[in-house]
């Protein structure tokens, strides 16, 4: 089966935007980008706003935000160490672009955020004693 123009297109973009989601800690830049999905970077960089609502290098530091958002929220790292944990260059640059996306800096973000906690069935899976299962399992012997 043949693949239309704009069906091969597409799955070239979405390999690059895989490539994105999976390598966003480390340094990518459009011409890398560009050659996973076998484009030239300018036409790349209009392919990917027109596929996918913004150009790679935003949706590449929204990832990398996400992720530090999670970080902040769920580790005791530093600021520094989040900040290149998730591929920014500089503590400076990761807490401009921080701040002026997220509209509150770093620190004020781990403030007032908590940890997610986390979905009713997983702690349910975690808590729940050994007698109680159906796959025919002993129950754990405890004491002598």
């Amino acid at each position: 089966m043949r693949l239309s123009a704009t069906e091969d297109a597409n799955r070239r973009l979405l390999r690059a935007r895989d490539a994105i989601d999976r390598h966003f800690a480390e340094s990518l830049d459009v011409p890398t980008l560009a050659r996973v999905a076998l484009m030239s970077p300018a036409h790349f960089i209009r392919e990917f706003k027109a596929t996918f609502g913004e150009p790679p290098h935003r949706y590449l530091q929204r990832r990398r935000l996400e992720r530090a958002m999670t970080l902040l929220r769920d580790s005791a790292a530093s600021v520094t160490d989040v900040g290149l944990a998730v591929g920014f260059a500089s503590t400076g640059t990761f807490s401009r672009t921080f701040a002026s996306i997220i509209g509150v800096s770093s620190s004020a973000y781990r403030a007032r955020s908590r940890p997610l906690p986390a979905p009713g069935c997983f702690v349910h899976a975690w808590t729940r004693p050994a007698a109680s299962s159906s796959f025919g399992e002993a129950a754990a012997v405890t004491g002598p």
